[in-house]
């Protein structure tokens, strides 16, 4: 039975995604930091639903916590086929105020924890000959967005790593791909000025995160086989 490894998979879209990908049949890691109360929910959800989850806490910057916690999950006989690299942070301000803490820590939860939680699950599935490798950027790291520019770097890398990476592992039935989220209802969101945000959105509404782990889901599964290298947004036409 394969596994799926879901980062920052307590709340939002990666709790959306963990719970979607539980229903199409695989056993789910919910990944979290601090959060563990939501974790659990996530997983009795799951649970309750008939779906198979366990919880796997560590913090995607820490690469040595990362490589103890992969290393432990990765003698289970069942593979990790599936990753989906969730897990990041905004910490929003103008440039001349954006502090050097917040630019690193936006950009090491994004960038550092692409590498840090992909890296040690490349080789196994390329020994399989099979996974598939799926990255949430940002309409933000597509078309910038003011206030953001810590964030649109950080997302707009994780673009460029899943070009390239992609690259390397078609040959080896490994597709690799991002989903680029608009404005989603979630926390995130929260306080947003969103009678504002509304006027810029042609379908004018945020969107659920029911809505972008589906199109995870689909990444994920057989039928998205010939799909990688792929940015596809999901943002009601605002970019």
């Amino acid at each position: 039975m394969s596994r799926a490894l879901v980062t920052g998979a307590s709340r939002g879209i990666g709790a959306a995604i963990a719970r979607a990908l539980a229903r199409a049949g695989h056993t789910v890691i919910i990944n979290y930091r601090t959060q563990r109360a939501s974790a659990e929910a996530v997983l009795a959800d799951i649970e309750s639903a008939g779906g198979r989850a366990v919880l796997a806490p560590f913090d995607v910057r820490d690469r040595v916590q990362v490589t103890e916690a992969l290393d432990a999950l990765l003698l289970d006989p069942d593979p990790i086929e599936i990753l989906v690299n969730n897990a990041g942070i905004a910490k929003d301000n103008p440039l001349p105020s954006l502090s050097w803490e917040d630019w690193e820590q936006v950009t090491r939860t994004s960038l550092d924890g692409f590498y840090n939680v992909t890296k040690p699950l490349v080789m196994p599935m390329v020994r399989r000959k099979y996974g598939r490798i799926i990255t949430l950027s940002s309409v933000s790291g597509v078309i910038g967005n003011r206030g953001q520019t810590n964030y649109a770097a950080a997302k707009a890398g994780l673009i460029g790593a899943t070009k390239s990476l992609s690259k390397e592992l078609a040959k080896r039935r490994i597709t690799v791909n991002a989903v680029a989220p608009g404005l989603i209802d979630t926390e995130m969101t929260t306080g947003a000025p969103l009678e504002h945000i509304l006027k810029l959105i042609p379908a004018a509404r945020l969107g659920r995160a029911e809505e972008v782990a589906d199109l995870v889901a689909f990444l994920a599964s057989e039928r998205a086989a010939y799909i990688t290298g792929q940015v596809i947004g999901i943002n009601g036409g605002l970019a």
